[in-house]
């Protein structure tokens, strides 16, 4: 009960508070164990939550290969992560990049789809995409999918896609999957394409079903990241004392990674170690069946649209 009310009250739940608090509570399940000999690819990983996952998986024992958006970035991620770590670069907006990054993978047990990006205004990714749209949605599919026979030969192995608590405040919009007939608002299409995140996870899980593949989307709650700091100064200003760190926003990433208990499931949404709703009474309404399979075929339109 206390679990819930924490969640369905958002502000003490998102906050360092919340996760203090559950730890706490019995049943709290057991930190994850050693990942010695297997491997895990973290997108976005120079800084914020990619930053403190790949850390948490180096830690543990895990080959890590941190996915940086250009080679200084790749550097960087590679001088701050202590351990076995082969900074990478590569721009996860771009179908192309993707496609090339995965032929370099020969063992891949865990992929954690973290990169994100949140313009002052509408940008396009290389391949002509909405680049919010194409960060988060586009790109986790292309990789995915370029990825899963690699992820297959290493089974048990588990994809992990990072969302955000705002998707919560949006629903697939079938007649504009990718919002182009809107006028730009960073936060409105950051929460939109993390919404289509969460039902694309659903889908993946769906299509890997008996691979010994899981996939499941998590949501850090509120943490101080670089995003919230570049993006929502206002946001920050308010909450900042509240706010997690790195670390703890990106604790459930590793769980997911590296517990026994994440591969009993798939196409979950979790946030502090727990099952999560993927829609609440105060925020959009459910998915229709022909919507969440529009997005699908709008996905495989885009990337087959890259040679």
């Amino acid at each position: 009960m206390i679990d819930t009310l924490l969640d369905r009250t958002i502000a003490p739940g998102y906050s360092r508070l919340g996760l203090a608090l559950r730890k706490r509570r019995p049943g709290w399940p057991a930190d994850p164990p050693r990942m010695d000999g297997q491997v895990v690819m973290v997108t976005g990983a120079a800084s914020g939550l990619g930053l403190a996952a790949a850390q948490g998986f180096a830690s543990l024992g895990a080959t890590v290969l941190a996915v940086a958006r250009n080679e200084e970035r790749a550097r960087d991620a590679e001088q701050a992560i202590s351990g076995d770590v082969r900074g990478v670069a590569c721009d996860v907006s771009s179908v192309a990049a993707l496609r090339e990054l995965a032929e370099t993978v020969e063992r891949l047990d865990v992929l954690v789809n973290n990169a994100g990006v949140m313009p002052g205004e509408r940008s396009r990714s290389v391949d002509g995409v909405e680049l919010t749209f194409a960060t988060h949605v586009l790109g986790p599919f292309v990789l995915v999918q370029a990825l899963a026979p690699v992820l297959e030969a290493s089974a048990p192995a588990r994809v992990i896609n990072v969302t955000s608590g705002g998707m919560y405040t949006q629903a697939l919009r079938a007649a504009d999957l990718l919002s182009e007939q809107d006028e730009y608002n960073p936060k409105t299409f950051y929460a939109r394409s993390k919404r289509a995140e969460v039902v694309l996870t659903e889908q993946l899980a769906t299509r890997l079903a008996g691979t010994g593949v899981v996939v499941h989307s998590m949501h850090p709650g509120w943490a101080d990241t670089p995003g919230i700091r570049d993006a929502m100064p206002g946001f920050r200003k308010v909450v900042g004392p509240i706010l997690r760190n790195d670390a703890e926003g990106a604790d459930t990433i590793v769980w997911l990674g590296a517990a026994p208990e994440p591969l009993q499931s798939t196409g979950k949404l979790w946030m502090d170690r727990a099952v999560r709703p993927t829609h609440y009474r105060f925020g959009a309404d459910e998915d229709s069946v022909d919507t969440r399979e529009e997005l699908w075929r709008e996905l495989e339109r885009l990337a087959g649209a890259v040679v």
